[in-house]
């Protein structure tokens, strides 16, 4: 379970060094510009510039990394799992109610009774894959 926290980790640095990437060419720009015109910076302007670069990395980080594990919420993944009421007996296929919209449904575990609850299991192009919900 360690090695997959860390390989989890290496793997999300990566994605925020990926994601840094441009500000730290548009700061390589900026010293490449100063040193063109021969502009020099004290060195604390340099520590008080490296430290902000690396608040905002972290800050990134921290705001960023959870979105990269975030259940989703679009699309067909992001129906697992809803639990929806039949409307039309599925036999095994019918009409269910989920959220307040009406879908195709296909039961994978036999008949399913009018008002019963489904849960879904998957996505069949525009017809959800239901099973009766354990209670």
């Amino acid at each position: 379970m360690v090695k997959e926290n860390t390989k989890r980790t290496t793997k999300d640095w990566l994605k925020i060094t990926v994601l840094l990437l441009d500000e730290v060419i548009a700061v390589a720009l900026v010293l490449v510009v100063l040193w063109f015109f021969k502009i020099s910076l004290p060195l604390w302007v340099a520590i008080v510039l490296a430290l902000l670069l690396g608040a905002f990395a972290f800050i990134t980080y921290k705001l960023i990394i959870p979105s990269f594990h975030a259940r989703q919420v679009t699309g067909p993944e992001g129906m697992l799992g809803y639990v929806g009421e039949v409307m039309e007996p599925l036999t095994p296929e019918g009409m269910v109610k989920i959220e307040g919209e009406y879908w195709k449904a296909r039961s994978v575990d036999g008949d399913v009774a009018e008002g019963e609850s489904v849960e879904i299991l998957g996505l069949d192009k525009l017809t959800l894959e239901v099973k009766r919900k354990a209670e």
